[in-house]
């Protein structure tokens, strides 16, 4: 697809390794915040990536509605969103995606060791 081929072209970071611990406490943050994005039947898009990549920077966690309507599964969407965002794919369920980048300048969210 259009959106694959974007993808397959973002060079790949090295990042470190999140602990289990590490995203266990990031899905206990996401339990109460609300999504403050939908993905429906146009999928993902430059404006979506790059609305996300500023939620991210502002907010360091957040959550994804995806509709029915969405091309792909819920995880494969996470799992896109996580490479085009340089950010990391938390967790789905059911049609909600979590993902999170900590922010290099002013971190919100200190994960524990």
């Amino acid at each position: 697809t259009y959106l694959s081929d974007i993808i397959d072209k973002i060079p790949k970071r090295k990042r470190k390794k999140m602990t289990s611990k590490q995203r266990a406490y990031l899905r206990s943050l996401a339990n109460s915040i609300e999504p403050i994005f939908q993905i429906g039947k146009a999928g993902l898009s430059h404006n979506l990536i790059k609305q996300l990549d500023d939620a991210l920077k502002a907010r360091e966690l957040i959550k994804i509605n995806v509709l029915e309507t969405a091309p792909d599964e819920v995880k494969v969407l996470g799992e896109q969103i996580a490479v085009a965002t340089h950010s990391t794919f938390i967790q789905a369920i059911g049609n909600k995606i979590t993902i999170y980048r900590a922010n290099s300048k002013k971190p919100k969210i200190l994960l524990p060791d």
